[in-house]
């Protein structure tokens, strides 16, 4: 059994994909990019602020999915550049303060939308 999230604490997706799938104990959260909740359109034109914009996304579905950053069990991080790897990494620090996630991060040659990062995690309910 699994059921859809949609929530408006986070963008809407845009294309054929919910935010986040809830099945067998786990929340499965789409990859988020920077865009605003309300607008749809990409923020940030640094690689700081648009991980904390994707970030933020990603707390508000888990939360309304009734799970939170604590729960995260693995990220996987997408960036444009790999130069941007610190940068990223002291935001990303901020939001998984105490035993952070396992994690992968890779460099990937476009986003959507043009962003910078895209995040996507699984997380415990």
């Amino acid at each position: 059994m699994r059921d859809v999230v949609l929530t408006d604490r986070g963008p809407k997706p845009i294309g054929p994909y919910s935010q986040a799938i809830r099945a067998n104990g786990f929340l499965y959260v789409s990859g988020q990019v920077a865009l605003d909740p309300k607008t749809g359109e990409l923020t940030g034109t640094d690689i700081q602020q648009q991980t904390q914009r994707t970030l933020e996304n990603l707390k508000g579905i888990l939360e309304a999915a009734g799970s939170n950053l604590h729960h995260v069990v693995k990220t996987t991080v997408f960036l444009k550049d790999i130069n941007d790897f610190a940068a990223m990494n002291e935001v990303y620090a901020k939001f998984f303060t105490l035993a952070p996630p396992a994690r992968s991060t890779v460099q990937v040659a476009r986003l959507p939308k043009d962003a910078l990062v895209e995040i996507e995690v699984i997380a415990g309910l």
